[in-house]
């Protein structure tokens, strides 16, 4: 089935209050990481000492980045203070904290878009919503045990994503006997557990974890079957932007990888995905609108 979720007036995600409906519109969300080293744009909103917001124009720079995605299109900004590239060192939750929450506090400020929190810790995604974030992005699915109380309590969005491992030992020989199956089942695992803390089923969305513990051939069996993961009635979030897959697979540096990032990102929605996380906001945009008035105009037909 090309686009298995078409027509389901039901598929909303309800994030801090906010119903977003999943079912009409492909959702963009704009990565804005504060770390130093993200694979992709570690360094460029990050100064490298304690207290760096008190550099005003470093906390300006950033929220410059964040209403510039906002304005070509992004419905979601995810800010993130901890790099989860392969082999990255997690760091403590107050540095983390001083790296996101100023931040969000100021384009809370200043626009109404979504905000969502890319943090495995419940004690930082608890002060992201408090400072005005509407979404969790957790690339552990509640490894912090705390984390499903806080999404229970605030009401906030739940991204559960699937990673084998940890970003320090993730792709050290990943190996699955169905990389589908096995990743489809982790994450209903962790929905339902979700919901057995308090969750409601409405704030969660689902990501199978593109590059997280996968190997090439993993990863594109699971792009192949987003429907899979679309039949648990959540939407699906995929982030494929830039990926070092795409460097292997054609030899393309980092800075060289739009196309066949949009590429991926088109073949992802055509597959069932709801949500897609990018670097590249307003070309993204574009291909997600054209595909969705296309998929749209089809079934008027």
């Amino acid at each position: 089935m090309i686009f298995p979720m078409i027509g389901n007036a039901n598929l909303m995600w309800t994030c801090c209050g906010r119903e977003i409906d999943c079912a009409d519109k492909t959702l963009v969300m704009g990565i804005l990481n504060v770390t130093p080293d993200s694979f992709s744009d570690g360094g460029k909103f990050y100064a490298p000492r304690r207290g760096f917001w008190a550099k005003t124009k470093n906390l300006k720079k950033a929220l410059t980045r964040a209403l510039q995605m906002v304005e070509e299109g992004a419905d979601i900004i995810d800010i993130g203070g901890e790099s989860t590239r392969p082999g990255a060192k997690p760091v403590p939750a107050s540095e983390e904290m001083e790296r996101t929450i100023p931040l969000i506090e100021k384009l809370r400020e200043q626009s109404d878009c979504l905000i969502s929190i890319d943090t495995r810790k419940a004690e930082v995604a608890r002060a992201a919503v408090a400072a005005g974030a509407d979404i969790i992005n957790d690339v552990s699915a509640l490894g912090d045990p705390e984390m499903a109380a806080v999404a229970a309590e605030t009401g906030a969005g739940l991204v559960l994503m699937h990673m084998q491992g940890s970003p320090e030992i993730m792709q050290e020989n990943p190996e699955y006997k169905d990389v589908v199956s096995t990743v489809r089942n982790f994450l209903e695992k962790r929905m339902e557990a979700a919901v057995s803390q308090g969750v409601l089923s409405e704030q969660i969305a689902l990501d199978p974890g593109i590059g997280f513990g996968k190997t090439d051939e993993h990863n594109l069996a699971l792009l192949n079957e987003i429907g899979e993961l679309a039949a648990a009635g959540r939407p699906v979030l995929i982030g494929v932007s830039r990926k070092s897959l795409f460097g292997r697979l054609f030899g393309r540096e980092v800075d060289e990888r739009l196309a066949v990032s949009l590429a991926a990102a088109v073949f992802s929605v055509m597959r069932g995905a709801h949500v897609l996380r990018v670097h590249d906001v307003k070309e993204s945009c574009d291909a997600a609108r054209l595909v969705d008035t296309l998929r749209f105009q089809g079934l008027r037909e």
